[in-house]
């Protein structure tokens, strides 16, 4: 399932955590690995003064201005180009009738949707599934290793780390030949995908550091078990 997230799944897992977080006694510390966490809050508080200096502001502008019908137009558009890399990815993990779902709605949404500008597949039955290369690894044992704060790109794991080198290669954006249109289209994914997750901001309480490690650590692994994710609760 992809890299980049599919909001309302996010969201869902977000506040299933906030659950937790707010009725579980077990310390917050001690459900990651995270041995270079001195490090990691430095580059967090980094990416919190730039995401609070420039990219939140952007994402508010976005939102606030541009028409409702224009910013799903768009948002279909980016998980259009995404579904290249989902489908190398469902493949990798042997997951056929998801691949062969998958390219349907790639397709379909390329071509009668005009560039996958109007998604035209998920009334037909063809969802959007998430798949990364990062997950591709998982699926087939590897470990996630320590988490990590990346530059400007923010939480991550050391195979996760990796693996988005292989995702950026298989991007079809990567392959724009004009540089500062990639890079204007790589920046305009990302002001779209922070305009997404602007009303998740006031959900977060306490350390923000330790609550957004943990919500990206249960997705991820959400993402991997394609939702088969065994709680504290399972055995009541």
């Amino acid at each position: 399932m992809a890299s980049k997230i599919n909001q309302r799944r996010f969201s869902i897992v977000l506040m299933r955590f906030i659950v937790l977080v707010c009725f579980v006694s077990v310390p917050i510390t001690t459900l990651a690995q995270d041995p270079w966490q001195a490090t990691n809050e430095r580059l967090f508080a980094l990416n919190e003064f730039f995401d609070v200096s420039l990219v939140k502001p952007i994402a508010t502008t976005y939102k606030t201005l541009v028409p409702g019908v224009a910013q799903q137009a768009f948002s279909n558009f980016l998980s259009n180009i995404d579904d290249v890399n989902v489908v190398a990815n469902d493949i990798l993990q042997l997951k056929f009738n998801a691949a062969i779902s998958d390219c349907s709605r790639l397709l379909l949404n390329s071509v009668v949707g005009i560039a996958g500008f109007i998604d035209v597949a998920s009334p037909l039955g063809f969802y959007k599934n998430e798949e990364d290369f990062g997950q591709t690894l998982g699926h087939w044992g590897v470990e996630s290793g320590p988490y990590v704060v990346l530059p400007v790109l923010g939480a991550s794991t050391v195979r996760d780390s990796a693996a988005l080198i292989v995702d950026t290669l298989a991007n079809p954006i990567h392959y724009i030949h004009n540089s500062s249109r990639r890079y204007a289209m790589y920046g305009a994914r990302e002001v779209e995908f922070r305009s997404s997750l602007l009303e998740l901001d006031d959900s977060i309480s306490g350390d923000r550091y330790l609550f957004l490690r943990e919500a990206y650590l249960q997705r991820r692994e959400y993402l991997i078990l394609d939702g088969k994710i065994a709680t504290m609760f399972d055995d009541f």
